[in-house]
């Protein structure tokens, strides 16, 4: 073998040495050389349509995974192109790094030249650069390393003379070490032990942070031990799933009945999330006299969105730990509010127990019945990813998820289009398990490209429009305050027929006989996919919505 290789070549060589198994991207000149020497050691590539695309699909494989989501595109616009879903990845500190080539430092005239660096760093992602050809492989593992410890998306520049330079062989490098997660100060636990020591009504609330700690054991035990109700954020649903004692989400998706039982906690231990405007419905969840032990590994992460009482700054899975050991230490005994009436309680006010009006017709069905009717037909083992728009607490809020990885929410940045993107990636993540993307039609016409990616992948997904031929949230929002609509309103889009276009099967649902579709296609197999039309009512407001534009 040669001893010096081109950089792309030993760039590509040393991610492969990385771990790195499956890449996303786009493939333009300046990321060709360097894609290709990591599907030569073993990488797999999924080309998507737009880098819009490709972005979402490494961040949703990363949070299915816990593995480095990687991303490759090409200079200039390749690398613009993906900003929208890089700004989300950076905002939920998902690890991923991004292969992106960049001019030559000597072409000041190049059609491609714009300040990389600059950009990245404007919308909180983390830029790191191939300096030399003597240092590019050091250059890529300090960049994935990064990602990897400190779970950031990471652009590492390529500049396409660099890549083209010559460079030693050299070592292989390292798998980077194990960052052990940290433990919590005794006298911090000691401090949460003694605000739950007199605990009538105590909660545990999980979110993204407990997902990642893995916490679900030691938090169930301590939730045991307290006599606790368990609830989570968004974006932690799923950690609690099948647990009896779960109220599900917290906050706008939030069932009746878990909404009433959530503000009546008296100490609230919330593990990995923020307690945000979201997830406390502005603070109107947290009781006004109720104490707050605010458990993160981040110090800034504490007390940021809502008062914290107690500080335990940790690893969520280490502190459930230390706080379990500590509570066995003092015998404590459990006071809490598991019993026949709280579990009565929990039942009548789920979402799947509480009334409404069906304002389904026979042309268009009422999102709430059409959700309740794809809970019925499709498989518990399922990958649930949902896009942003007016419709997305109706899937959240009657779709279950069997744990923490089978549900994909991309509301970071609260951009639409991310959806389909996102469920692409957990499908490659998760090929064992039907993906569901729930997108709205603004979202699906956005990421509408992406379509033909998942035929060409062979992906086994259902996608579901929730089709109101609106801007929903918009028409919702300002439409009662007389304000006209017209600009958020488009004409009837037929996105069956779009779906077997890009080599799809398709299906337009009007009530929920049409759904009877999905049994034979999954008897089938489930390939093609299968996009699901909905042509849903479009006078029925979500209940969130008044949350989402409060103090907007």
């Amino acid at each position: 073998m040669p001893d010096e290789v081109n950089v792309a070549e030993a760039v590509g060589a040393a991610l492969a040495a990385l771990g790195v198994r499956q890449v996303f991207g786009v493939i333009g000149s300046g990321n060709f050389a360097v894609t290709n020497a990591l599907v030569a050691r073993g990488a797999a590539f999924l080309h998507a349509r737009h880098e819009g695309g490709a972005i979402s699909m490494a961040d949703a494989y990363a949070r299915v995974t816990g593995d480095v989501g990687v991303c490759s595109v090409h200079q200039g616009p390749g690398l613009t192109n993906t900003m929208t879903g890089l700004t989300e990845a950076a905002k939920s500190r998902t690890p991923l790094l991004v292969l992106a080539a960049d001019t030559a430092a000597s072409a000041l005239r190049s059609n491609f030249r714009i300040e990389q660096d600059l950009l990245v760093r404007s919308v909180g992602a983390v830029p790191e650069r191939l300096h030399s050809a003597a240092t590019a492989v050091e250059d890529v593992t300090r960049a994935y390393r990064r990602a990897l410890a400190e779970r950031r998306a990471v652009v590492l520049m390529m500049p396409l003379d660099i890549q083209a330079a010559m460079t030693s062989r050299g070592d292989v490098p390292a798998a980077p070490p194990r960052v052990r997660p940290p433990r919590p100060a005794d006298a911090a636990i000691a401090e949460a032990a003694d605000a739950l020591a007199g605990a009538q009504r105590p909660l545990i609330l999980a979110g993204r942070g407990a997902v990642i700690a893995d916490a679900r054991e030691p938090l169930e035990r301590l939730g045991d031990a307290l006599g606790a109700l368990l609830a989570t954020s968004a974006n932690g649903n799923g950690i609690f799933a099948g647990n009896a004692w779960s109220l599900g989400i917290s906050g706008g998706f939030a069932s009746p009945g878990a909404a009433e039982l959530i503000a009546e906690a008296d100490v609230i231990v919330c593990v990995g999330a923020s307690l945000n405007m979201w997830t406390s419905r502005h603070g109107r969840l947290v009781g006004p006299t109720a104490t707050v032990i605010h458990i993160d590994d981040d110090a800034d992460a504490i007390g940021a969105h809502h008062r914290a009482d107690v500080a335990v700054i940790g690893d969520a899975a280490e502190a459930a730990r230390a706080l379990l050991a500590e509570l066995e230490r003092r015998e404590h005994v459990a006071s809490g509010w598991r019993n026949d009436d709280t579990a009565a309680q929990m039942r009548a006010g789920a979402w799947r127990a509480a009334p409404y009006a069906d304002a389904s017709t026979t042309t268009q069905i009422d999102p709430r019945t059409l959700s309740l009717a794809m809970a019925e037909r499709l498989p518990a083992e399922r990958t649930l990813a949902i896009d942003s728009g007016h419709f997305m607490g109706y899937p959240a809020m009657y779709l279950d998820v069997p744990d923490a990885a089978g549900f994909v929410f991309t509301q970071a940045y609260q951009s639409i289009g991310l959806g389909l993107g996102s469920a692409i990636g957990a499908a490659v993540a998760r090929p064992d398990r039907l993906t569901v993307a729930a997108l709205g039609d603004g979202g699906a016409l956005m990421s509408l490209p992406e379509f033909e990616t998942v035929a060409r992948a062979g992906l086994r997904m259902l996608i579901v429009v929730y089709n109101d031929s609106a801007y929903g949230a918009e028409v919702h929002h300002f439409g009662p305050q007389g304000l006209p609509t017209d600009l958020v309103r488009f004409p009837e889009v037929d996105f069956a027929a779009l779906g077997r276009a890009a080599g799809l099967e398709g299906a337009t649902v009007r009530t929920a006989a049409d759904l009877d579709v999905i049994a034979p296609w999954l008897a089938a197999g489930g390939s093609p996919a299968l996009v699901l039309d909905a042509k849903v009512v479009p006078t029925v407001v979500a209940e969130w919505l008044e949350e989402a534009f409060r103090g907007h």
